[in-house]
């Protein structure tokens, strides 16, 4: 405790009710702490309801609230209570217990501390809507706040990542001028998580996009949201590689003693094998691989806090699992991403069915703490799409690659010409880790065309939409080599594509594709003046883990009368409010249009 070197081993909340004792997470019971290896309770003489704020913040509830004090008076006055000889004095902001001052002094009696007339310190916490108590371990949806002011972008675990707000219809980040445990604590408090664990400077989860909205916050600790703090709007001299990021408390739900990695060289790799109830008793097993991918593997991660995904695996006969837990517990999982338990993703449940078997087929995962994140310079695309009339016989490489729209074989090679829509992509990697192509170099192909080797046969789809959806151009899939074209100031490059060189985008730089090039287009030729909307999706089959896949839509309104055409409001997936999101598109569902393969 400050100012005193008066220390504890822990802390807990132990739970004393029946009711509160079978319910994940724990909300409510004595406070007590570890003195000499022995849990002993808290006087609640000069406990007062600012503590128990504090008490549970620390353990990832947002506030407090009154309780039963009947109840307990009763339990209490059954038993023995080992009391610990002091009390805290908090203020209500304090983001941990240590950070409050000392209270008054029990009286001692014969070694003993005592409460006269008093009974143990009890807090009732309230948690956030995504951990409200369930006393089964049933299905619950994702949990979608409804439009929030605050949220948290690249990290790798629930409670974690960049702060970015809403103003003006626009999401931007925070400078971290200033940034400190206090006011970290709102935002976590104000997104349903606890106080906050640690409060981030220099983007180290990541550089944001976009505005850079508040800057030099000061907030008291009892605000209801980060935008009601005093702040500054005024951020010069700040730029993205000062995103304010924060860890915050989150409540104990024992996901991850449902899941384990089993036969992995390391931690952080291994067969995912899940505790499941079979004829009343609990027993491990393995999962089905078929349709497993990134996404289920994201979540197993997160599950066992060890980060993000960097592989999903469908074979794992090289890791040597439990023998004893080669059966197929879970079958059919499809998760959203967004889930903090493998269990809340959509499966077969009790009727497993897996044609290939677990074993050596059962579903595997590598993790990682760092991510890349791949974003695309939507101002560049808006500032260099033009259309070009190019000529057939300039063409015969771009139809060989499948370029170009199924009508272009029906096309004279001698007199034809092909209308396309050009534009410069630059893709910036914006995470905390290289992104590096899943398939190594014995897999990469060569293209005698281009005379360079693609990685990644799918790495972008470009499309034209009308306004509800529907693509009217054959877009294709572009194929890609994947390099440093440029870097920031202090980066280095390390990728090229010359040689059979190594490929890749390095954090902190950028790949450029020029409208100059072959493939860099959407072949227009039989689109008919109108309205449409321009689309780009980076890494579409999420066949690379990276920590926020919502910025790898890009999109634009575009209008071509038959001659000219014009790009704008070209923005990044959620860089805007939902409200204005669907004012620009008309109609929901931009990437969820196409029938899902996975």
């Amino acid at each position: 405790l400050q100012n005193m070197n008066i220390q504890v081993e822990d802390i807990r909340i132990r739970a004393i009710l029946a009711t509160y004792r079978k319910r994940v997470p724990v909300t409510e019971g004595y406070v007590e702490v570890k003195d000499e290896g022995t849990w002993k309770q808290i006087c609640d003489k000069h406990w007062t309801m600012k503590n128990s704020r504090v008490v549970c913040g620390m353990f990832g509830f947002p506030s407090e609230r009154k309780y039963n004090t009947n109840v307990y008076k009763m339990f209490a006055s059954r038993r023995k209570q080992r009391y610990w000889p002091y009390s805290m004095d908090c203020s209500g902001n304090e983001a941990h217990i240590s950070s409050c001052k000392l209270g008054n002094h029990l009286n001692m009696n014969a070694k003993n501390a005592t409460c006269e007339n008093g009974m143990p310190a009890v807090v009732s916490c309230v948690p956030g809507r995504a951990f409200a108590p369930s006393s089964h371990s049933g299905f619950r949806k994702a949990f979608r706040q409804e439009q929030p002011l605050v949220r948290l972008k690249g990290g790798a675990n629930t409670g974690e990542g960049r702060v970015e707000v809403l103003r003006n219809g626009e999401w931007g980040t925070v400078c971290d001028d200033n940034w400190n445990l206090v006011s970290a604590s709102v935002v976590c408090r104000e997104l349903g998580f606890g106080s906050a664990k640690e409060a981030i400077t220099g983007a180290r989860l990541g550089q944001g996009m976009g505005p850079i909205h508040l800057n030099e916050i000061d907030c008291t600790g009892f605000e209801k949201s980060v935008t009601d703090c005093k702040f500054n709007v005024e951020s010069q001299g700040c730029n993205h590689e000062e995103d304010a990021a924060v860890r915050c408390n989150v409540p104990a739900m024992g996901f991850q003693n449902q899941l384990r990695l089993s036969g992995g060289r390391n931690p952080y790799e291994g067969r995912v094998e899940v505790l499941a109830e079979r004829n009343g008793t609990l027993k491990w097993g393995t999962v089905c691989s078929e349709n497993w991918s990134t996404v289920e593997a994201m979540v197993v991660c997160r599950q066992l806090g060890l980060g993000f995904a960097s592989h999903a695996f469908q074979e794992t006969w090289y890791w040597h699992g439990d023998i004893t837990a080669d059966d197929v517990v879970m079958s059919g999982v499809k998760c959203s991403g967004t889930e903090m338990s493998l269990a809340h993703c959509r499966h077969d449940g009790a009727d497993v069915s897996c044609p290939r078997g677990g074993g050596r087929f059962g579903a595997g995962v590598s993790c990682s703490e760092t991510a890349p994140d791949l974003v695309l310079n939507a101002e560049l695309v808006e500032q260099t799409a033009y259309l070009e009339d190019r000529p057939m016989l300039m063409l015969q490489c771009a139809l060989e690659e499948n370029c170009l729209a199924s009508s272009a074989v029906n096309t004279s090679i001698t007199s034809g010409f092909r209308r396309l829509l050009r534009f410069s992509s630059q893709i910036h990697n914006n995470g905390q880790s290289d992104f590096r192509p899943k398939n190594g170099r014995h897999a990469w192909i060569w293209h005698d065309c281009h005379r360079h080797y693609h990685s990644m046969e799918v790495f972008t789809h470009y499309d034209l939409l009308n306004l509800n959806g529907t693509k009217v151009a054959e877009g294709h899939k572009a194929s890609f080599c994947l390099e440093d074209t440029e870097c920031e100031a202090d980066v280095q490059k390390q990728y090229e594509c010359a040689n059979f060189g190594e490929q890749g985008i390095t954090v902190g730089c950028w790949d450029v594709y020029r409208h100059d090039i072959d493939c860099q287009w959407i072949d227009i030729t039989d689109v008919p003046p109108g309205d449409y909307l321009f689309q780009v999706v980076i890494n579409p089959n999420y066949e690379v883990a990276e920590s926020d896949y919502s910025n790898n839509v890009m999109k634009c309104r575009s209008r071509y009368d038959g001659q000219h055409i014009w790009m704008y409001n070209c923005h990044i997936g959620g860089s805007f409010s939902d409200e204005t999101e669907q004012k620009f598109d008309h109609f929901s569902g931009l990437t969820n249009n196409k029938v899902s393969t996975r």
